[in-house]
């Protein structure tokens, strides 16, 4: 069995485990053979995965828990086609993009998915797993030879293809540019297309501001349209929907669909699967283990491809690559227990900040009940939250109860020097098995909240939040920055901390199936973004997804075969008979 052997360089420390512990207990390496050496450069041990035999005694001894010994699938003959150096993470194969289509790639984080279209836009050259190596685009003809991607490169070498890539991480906009907006968008106007791109993505108010001074959902719009202003004709999207509401995510969707015909390609990454699902034509399945491999699937239509992944198993590729299988029910309308306990309740509130001003209908949380708030960005849910929360006092309607709230907040920026273990030192006396385990916090105990990327810093706030006593969890955004499983595993760790402990939840968040799959009922904004915001509600699942389908224009059903949300086809049979109807979340 081929297997490759890791090294986490940043926790390893000789020093402190007794002399290279793991060269020490080495069995290959006590019978007079090299396997674990040490590297004269970094100080650190180097394992030869050649001799390796996979006897898992190092990393049990490494009291640092820096190695791991990961045997790869079976089906997996071929070398990488990136390596980041001897015992660093290892990608195999790469996406495909195909002209007149939007393909999307589905998979975890620390999985290489952002390294792999990195790698076809030219930004990394491949070392194709070998040492000191540096991938010419024809060795990459040569290495894909007789594939679809054989011809994508020739284009390459030819100079037809022409590459934009909108990366990942847009917050770095601001430190990298300095000026406008407008300032911006018009230096990277290849096309002469500026008026119709920023009117299209809706950005005509803000190009006269600074871009530090403009909230991460109009900077993720100015990403896009910075991208799609270069003349190229290969346009990658890495996550173009994080930081914008669902709203702005289905006119970006239509929008970034719109750009693929037969001279032009487009491939995304994206961890909303609804959005997913609505944008692309054909998926990418990346599978592996974070941090350590990663895999990309052969390409399938998009549908099928979704559906494989959450059961976990490539019919076509032979592999299954996680264990259990992602599930949605088709729940029957939820009816208020008259018994239910009211924690808190609402009428006629009002808040005015600013130019902005709320109001709130009557409404009231029960115990056992998880609801969720839906609306635009900018409408006030944030605002209600802290009400609720009582970090700020409404002017009318002061909220009754005595319910202890325990909130995270939409936005969570630290610079603490404290570690993890320090920060969730009650979650892991308490909720190890609940919280810590299927959050999958323990590697990370001894990292500072200030080195966590956006994702880990997202799940230790959600452990830290529902490990306290309250009455009510009120959660804004929890599923900002995790990925399509790190999202359905937090929902369960929340429904599942809620019913023990016999609490309710809030949950503020934009991505539908996040919360099809866990909310029981909905609370539902309207408004003007930067105005006025309402409250109303909460309805039931039904009740108020028809009222926010509706504000959207857009219709959703099960698939047959999954049960998932989807999102139908503007006016097509289905749509115009649930609309009709009046049916607008799903027919059964």
């Amino acid at each position: 069995m081929k297997r490759i052997a890791l090294i986490e360089k940043k926790k390893c420390n000789p020093a402190m485990c007794g002399d290279f512990l793991c060269m020490r207990v080495c069995p290959v390496n006590r019978r007079g053979d090299e396997c674990i050496t040490v590297d004269e450069d970094s100080k650190k041990p180097l394992i030869d995965e050649k001799l390796c035999i996979g006897c898992g005694i190092c990393p049990k001894k490494c009291p640092f828990e820096a190695i791991s010994i990961v045997n790869l699938p079976s089906k997996l003959n071929e070398d990488p086609v990136h390596r980041f150096g001897q015992n660093g993470f290892h990608l195999f194969n790469l996406p495909m993009p195909i002209f007149g289509k939007v393909v999307g790639i589905i998979g975890r984080n620390g999985i290489g998915k952002s390294t792999a279209l990195s790698i076809l836009a030219g930004i990394i050259k491949p070392n194709l797993g070998k040492d000191n190596f540096s991938a010419t685009t024809r060795d990459l003809i040569e290495q894909y030879k007789g594939s679809e991607l054989q011809n994508y490169f020739e284009r390459l070498e030819k100079e037809e293809i022409v590459v934009s890539f909108k990366p990942q991480q847009v917050s770095l906009i601001p430190k990298s540019f300095s000026g406008t907006v407008r300032k911006l968008l018009k230096e990277r106007d290849d096309k002469n297309q500026f008026d119709e791109i920023t009117k299209k993505l809706e950005l005509t108010n803000v190009l006269d501001r600074d871009v530090n001074q403009i909230s991460g959902g109009e900077l993720q719009r100015v990403a896009i349209a910075a991208t799609v202003l270069k003349k190229a004709n290969v346009y990658f999207f890495d996550e173009p929907t994080s930081y914008l509401d669902i709203k702005q995510r289905i006119k970006v969707s239509k929008f970034i669909k719109e750009l693929a015909d037969e001279k032009t390609a487009v491939l995304i990454i994206e961890h909303d699967l609804i959005i997913l699902d609505y944008m692309t034509d054909y998926i990418h399945i990346s599978y592996g283990k974070p941090g350590a491999f990663g895999v990309i699937s052969s390409i399938q239509n998009t549908r099928e491809g979704i559906n494989e992944y959450l059961s976990g198993f490539l019919r076509k590729d032979n592999v299954r690559f996680r264990t259990n299988e992602i599930n949605f029910e088709e729940r029957p309308p939820l009816n208020l227990n008259k018994e239910a306990v009211k924690l808190v309740s609402w009428n006629n509130l009002s808040k005015k900040l600013g130019d902005f001003s709320l109001t709130g209908e009557k409404g009231e949380l029960h115990k056992h009940y998880i609801t969720g708030i839906l609306g635009e960005n900018g409408i006030g849910k944030s605002t209600f939250a802290k009400i609720l929360a009582e970090e700020i006092e409404p002017e009318t309607g002061a909220i009754e109860g005595s319910a202890v709230i325990a909130y995270k907040p939409q936005y969570i920026d630290t610079d603490s020097d404290e570690t993890v273990r320090t920060f969730l030192s009650e979650a892991i006396k308490k909720f190890k098995t609940q919280l810590i385990n299927p959050l999958e916090l323990e590697r990370y105990y001894d990292e500072k909240l200030h080195e966590l990327s956006g994702g880990e810093l997202q799940r230790v706030m959600i452990a830290k939040v529902l490990s306290k006593e309250a009455d009510i969890y009120l959660l804004d955004e929890p599923s900002a920055y995790l990925d399509v499983e790190q999202r359905l595993v937090a929902s369960k760790v929340i429904r599942k901390i809620a019913e023990d402990k016999g609490n309710a939840a809030l949950i503020v968040d934009h991505d539908l199936l996040f919360m099809d799959y866990l909310s029981d009922d909905l609370i539902v904004f309207n408004g003007v973004p930067s105005k006025s915001g309402h409250v109303k509600g909460p309805f039931s699942m039904q009740e108020g997804m028809n009222l926010f389908l509706d504000s959207l224009k857009i219709s959703m059903r099960r698939d047959h075969e999954t049960k998932r949300p989807r999102i139908n086809k503007l006016n097509s049979q289905l749509d115009r008979e649930q609309k009709s109807t009046n049916k607008l979340y799903y027919s059964h």
